[in-house]
């Protein structure tokens, strides 16, 4: 027998474009607004922290963060978003969204200020401490992963469900772009209000001592747009979903969505008690059932995230020259400490600008007309085009006059991983688990992301070393050079859209659909199913 669908998640799947959508994307969005800043503005302050801690005689290259430190500083967040995922993720199905949706943001909040204020009196003890606060930070943005999905899913009507997701994601742009403006606002007020000379060979003669209020501030400022979110979250009620599928509490369910939705809605008890005794959609995690309807899913949203990130925050190993090779940031020689602060900030926000915020939004606005599948499969396929173009003419595209091109192929890649992959993968957890499942599997799949995060960041970091000793990073082991660590991540980009025949279309169905809550099974293993709001039956084999 089919399933009967409860009024009020009809109604949430009908409901027409209201108000209480924009406010939950914007609740659920300043959280990614703020892990996105969180997680990206270390890498506006790495360099000015060698300068300040790591300028003196013993240091393998003055002036320069040593390459484990480097790689304990920038990635020790990434381990901690990996961990929250997981636990955030599970424990949101197990107390509920709204219950552990606070408990992030205020983790985020301390870190943050934290952060800021690391002490030490050594400059190991200042990175320690800098390292522990930046762990725990991360975790509490890994609890914004599937809490943040899960909510903006259960919230949204089918027509327009992915695009809210995916706003809720694209506010990571805008973090990633107010990352570099606060970083361009501070070093220049602090550039104005404390000059100091060009570099010297002594790299804390042109590093002011005010310069250790920049990184601190920067830092810091992250814990002021989740603060003012806090107030917001707590007033949102809890979703429909989770208190009447999972709580089984159908008067709260209805009481809740009567106000939000401004519409009356029976409470239909009975039914939620039909829907609790029925047998065959109460499986777990761990179960046979789960693996043979849904393992395949969760393997390819897992694989997917996986492959992406690998290529995605790899995408760093030819920043630098980028930015060097356009004359938007000259060598460190030349420049004092804030200067070299205010060139990095003012050249990711450009870039942020001009390709990762446009791609958020094309998501945004295409993904309920042509689907999730085909803009993921067209977003690794373009990834794949564009390594490839940058890798076998590499030494093409390191003379002068061609150097303008390989800006332009790496902004495009940033562009299609954005409208692609980055945005569908956040998207489509979210859909196709059942409810109680749900913010457990989008967990799972997130961290299998910051996987791919973690070697893609640092693997290939070391990988991307020439193997000539005189033209590597002081400290690193030799590698196999640029060009053939972009020609290993086009064919990571390649297995990308491998595994995305994987993942199933989610454009237009109602969640209870897509994770099949609404089915039941006969005797003969075949599955009679309701689409939402439909009065026709149709048999599908299992």
């Amino acid at each position: 027998m089919a399933r009967e669908q409860l009024q009020v998640l009809n109604a949430l799947d009908v409901a027409k474009t209201q108000w209480y959508h924009f406010t939950a994307i914007v609740i659920a969005g300043m959280g990614f607004f703020t892990d996105a800043y969180d997680l990206f503005c270390i890498s506006l302050v790495t360099k000015l922290l060698g300068r300040i801690y790591y300028h003196h005689d013993g240091a393998a290259k003055p002036g320069t963060l040593p390459p484990n430190v480097s790689a304990a500083v920038n990635g020790v967040a990434f381990c901690g978003t990996l961990a929250g995922q997981l636990f955030f993720g599970w424990l949101g199905d197990k107390l509920g969204r709204k219950k552990v949706y606070g408990m992030t943001l205020m983790l985020m909040v301390i870190c943050s200020v934290a952060s800021g204020l690391s002490f030490g009196d050594r400059p190991k003890a200042v990175m320690a401490t800098l390292c522990f606060f930046r762990f725990w930070l991360g975790f509490g943005i890994g609890g914004d992963y599937p809490l943040s999905a899960t909510i903006m899913s259960e919230y949204a009507n089918k027509k327009t469900r992915g695009a809210f997701i995916a706003a809720v994601f694209a506010m990571q742009g805008f973090g990633i772009l107010a990352g570099g403006m606060v970083a361009i606002i501070v070093s220049a007020a602090f550039k104005a209000a404390y000059p100091a000379p060009a570099y010297q060979d002594n790299a804390l003669a042109s590093t002011v001592p005010q310069a250790d209020y920049v990184w601190r501030l920067i830092l810091m400022f992250g814990a002021l747009p989740a603060a003012l979110t806090y107030y917001w979250r707590m007033k949102m009620p809890e979703t429909a979903r989770y208190t009447a599928l999972v709580a089984k509490n159908a008067k709260q369910a209805a009481s809740d969505m009567s106000k939000v939705l401004q519409v009356e809605l029976e409470a239909e008890p009975e039914k939620i008690q039909r829907l609790a005794q029925e047998k065959g959609n109460d499986f777990g995690l761990f179960s046979k059932e789960f693996v043979r309807r849904h393992g395949l899913h969760l393997l390819g949203t897992t694989t997917t995230w996986f492959l992406l990130d690998i290529a995605f925050y790899s995408q760093n190993l030819f920043q630098k020259d980028i930015f060097s090779a356009i004359g938007w940031i000259p060598a460190a020689k030349t420049m004092n400490a804030l200067e070299e602060v205010f060139r990095i900030a003012r050249a990711q926000t450009l870039i942020a600008l001009c390709s990762t915020v446009p791609g958020y939004w094309f998501t945004v606005l295409l993904i309920d007309r042509i689907g999730r599948f085909a803009i993921q499969l067209m977003g690794f396929f373009f990834m794949t085009v564009f390594m490839f173009a940058l890798a076998i003419p590499y030494t093409h595209w390191t003379h002068r006059e061609n150097r303008i091109g390989f800006v332009i192929m790496y902004s495009l890649t940033f562009f299609f991983a954005n409208f692609g992959p980055n945005a569908t993968t956040f998207v489509v957890p979210a859909e196709i688990f059942p409810a109680r499942l749900r913010s457990t599997c989008h967990g799972i799949s997130a961290a299998a992301g910051k996987a791919g995060a973690i070697v893609g960041a640092f693997g290939f970091l070391y990988a991307a070393q020439p193997k000539d000793p005189s033209k590597r990073d002081a400290g690193y082991p030799a590698g196999i050079g640029v060009k053939n660590s972009l020609i290993v991540l086009g064919c990571i980009n390649a297995l990308g859209m491998l595994f995305t025949l994987l993942v199933p279309e989610s454009k237009g169905k109602s969640l209870e659909e897509l994770s099949a809550e609404n089915e039941n099974e006969d005797e003969n293993g075949t599955v009679e199913m309701r689409p939402t709001g439909a009065n026709d039956f149709r048999t599908v084999p299992v």
